[in-house]
């Protein structure tokens, strides 16, 4: 900031000082707002490369526009950390993303100033869209501001919206924030029609200069307005899709330059139609590291030593790697051994660790960009010709292909596998990520079988097993690391389908889940005996659909409480298909169910979230020993 005014970022209540400041101001309070940034995020982990290339952006939308009367839409919202500190929310940023803390994404709960939740991509133009048409069926009088990155613009809701705003000619502007990269490199046509823009300085150049020797007062100046059109068509016949889609095309602008962004948001106001303004940006502007970022590895970070090191990775125990590590790995073993097997990403080669297998078969590894409905019904088109596809997928973004994966690959019974990263409490991203209704949402489905492994050797048993069932298939696995195990295909061995693991038998009660949290439950069913006495049974319900039902009817006739732990949405979930295939069958069983309650849950380090949740392990003990009677107690 000024040193005259000697603004400290912490102090900032609201953007209305803006108003007042000169461009010079401006621009050294963007200096102090990417310094506390990088101060900040290197201590609590964050999204750091998007935000520092849209600091000068943001301040000079708050400049021009009066929030929260006009509302700002950040699509993702990996870009809205300069906009929350700005809204009187820097003197928390030591809680971001944090148990109870600062939101790491626009949130409207957290304050008037987020016009829109903003967790997952390319919903800000529709949500702008809505909000136009509330202005203007109230008679209100705002503006409505999309901001949308370059790598949300190969999400097709955004072209839906495009398409329909453009057609009603609703008064609305969309900044089109250009930084050449989303997570990982931008795919598709709209990326190279980016790039195209981008290299109009003919265009760009020619226009400026008789725009400034012309001006538009007189009769020849009034002509430009008309050579402006020629000379667009000239050097940009083929790259104005949306113009022709009804938009006014404004850009592409420099996005440091503060005069030049405040003078095009002033410009956008003015104009009584639908506008883009295209914005171009430096990701990880400020920060040498980041702006060197090819991969993705500076676009969300966990805490590092500021300025130690041109690399930002995170480094395991070697005896362990990543879960998305090991998946990959199991993916490269098995296309070594099945020439038809073929991997999809929806944009997350960084995210779900696919660089292994990009270097392995580069022309197997499929990026569509973000657009999780098109990956999966193109894998269900792979999957009809004999391909066996494999969708790396997050679980909170799966819920995006929801009608594909019911119409595309269930119906027909394809033999599409969805690998679902991220399954149970993801941590930090909080409610818009955490992966808890995948089960919920795929249980009902015709045809689909649902698995989960507990460890490494049993993960690269379900990528054998999953290409020898004769339909789709869902691999669910969490966040963290898992042991190192080299994937030998030679030892990998096929799981009968629906046949759970029994751990550990037990006459007092049997416990029942999936997954890592496993080996939490035999330590503790072990304490259980030596401080108690008791004889828990431990079961791995590896199959989550369908059920063991043999297991389930031993369970029933030894007349044994049953518990069943998820981390995962209790509604529709495992335990749910217990307690429903017991009732169907009209055995008598003794089942409670411990998982995810029916609401949002919030962003956190993984075991103090689950501990708000009543889910620890210690949770599970005090569980047990109310079920089992004050006998043990």
């Amino acid at each position: 900031m000024s040193t005259e005014k000697k603004f400290n970022v912490k102090e900032i209540e609201n953007p209305d000082f803006l108003k007042d400041l000169s461009t010079k101001e401006l621009n050294e309070l963007c200096s102090d707002i990417r310094q506390f940034l990088l101060e900040s995020v290197s201590k609590t982990g964050g999204h750091l490369s998007s935000n520092l290339g849209a600091v000068e952006l943001t301040v000079a939308m708050h400049k021009v526009f009066n929030s929260p009367t006009d509302k700002l839409i950040w699509d993702v919202g990996h870009q809205a950390y300069t906009h929350k500190i700005l809204t009187g929310r820097a003197h928390r940023f030591d809680t971001l993303r944090q148990f109870k803390g600062l939101s790491g994404f626009p949130d409207p709960s957290e304050s008037e100033h987020d016009a829109f939740i903003s967790g997952h991509s390319s919903t800000s133009i529709s949500a702008a869209v809505g909000m136009a048409y509330a202005r203007d069926y109230n008679e209100d009088d705002y503006e409505v501001v999309s901001v949308i990155g370059d790598g949300s613009l190969t999400g097709g809701l955004a072209y839906e919206a495009l398409n329909h705003i453009g057609n009603v000619k609703k008064k609305l502007i969309v900044i089109l924030n250009d930084n050449e990269m989303s997570i990982s490199p931008n795919v598709g046509f709209m990326s190279t029609l980016f790039t195209t823009f981008r290299r109009q300085d003919a265009y760009v150049n020619t226009e400026r200069q008789l725009r400034k020797a012309l001006g538009t007062e007189n009769f020849i100046g009034r002509a430009i307005v008309r050579m402006k059109a020629n000379l667009k068509q000239m050097f940009l016949s083929e790259l104005q899709p949306y113009e022709a889609m009804g938009f006014k095309y404004f850009g592409p602008i420099n996005g440091h330059n503060m005069n030049d962004l405040v003078r095009s948001l002033e410009y956008a106001k003015k104009v009584d139609k639908p506008i883009i303004i295209h914005v171009k940006t430096m990701k990880g502007k400020g920060y040498v590291p980041a702006e060197k970022d090819t991969d993705g590895s500076w676009h969300g970070v966990t805490p590092f030593e500021l300025n130690a090191s041109d690399d930002h990775t995170e480094i395991a125990e070697e005896t362990q790697v990543s879960w998305s590590k090991h998946i990959c790995s199991g993916l490269v073993e098995l296309t070594n051994n099945n020439n038809r097997v073929a991997v999809i990403t929806p944009a997350m080669i960084h995210g779900s660790v696919l660089y292994e297998y990009l270097a392995a078969y580069p022309e197997r590894l499929i990026d569509v960009g973000i657009a999780e409905a098109h990956a999966v019904t193109m894998a269900a088109g792979m999957a009809s010709r004999g391909m066996k596809p494999f969708v790396s997928i997050y679980s909170s973004f799966l819920q995006r292909a929801y009608d594909q994966i019911q119409h595309d690959v269930c119906l027909p019974n394809l033999n599409v596998v969805l690998g679902i990263d991220r399954a149970g409490i993801t941590g930090a991203d909080g409610k818009t990520h955490q992966g808890i209704y995948d089960i919920a949402m795929l249980r009902p489905f015709p045809n689909m079988t649902i698995m989960m492994p507990r460890n490494a050797d049993e993960a690269f048993n379900m990528l054998h097993t999953a290409y020898r069932i004769n339909g789709p298939v869902a691999i669910r696995y969490p966040r963290g690391n898992v042991e190192k195990v080299c994937p030998k295909y030679a030892e990998w061995q096929e799981i009968p389908v629906g046949k759970w693991d029994i751990l550990k038998n037990g006459d007092d009660l049997v416990v029942i889940s999936v997954g890592p949290v496993l080996d939490d439950l035999l330590k503790l069913a072990d304490d259980l005996a030596q401080e108690k006495g008791l004889n828990i049974g431990v079961v791995n319900a590896r199959y989550i659909k369908p059920l063991d039902v043999e297991v389930l009817n031993r369970i029933a006739a030894a007349d044994v409480p049953v518990l069943v732990y998820e981390e995962a949405s209790l509604i529709s979930g495992l335990g749910s298909a217990v307690i429903e295939y017991y009732n169907q069958t009209n055995k008598q069983a003794n089942v409670t169910r411990m998982g995810v309650p029916d609401k949002a849950i919030g962003h956190g380090d993984v075991p103090t979230v689950l501990d708000s949740l009543a889910l620890s392990v210690n949770d599970v003990k005090k569980k047990i020993l109310q079920l089992v009677g004050e006998g043990h107690e």
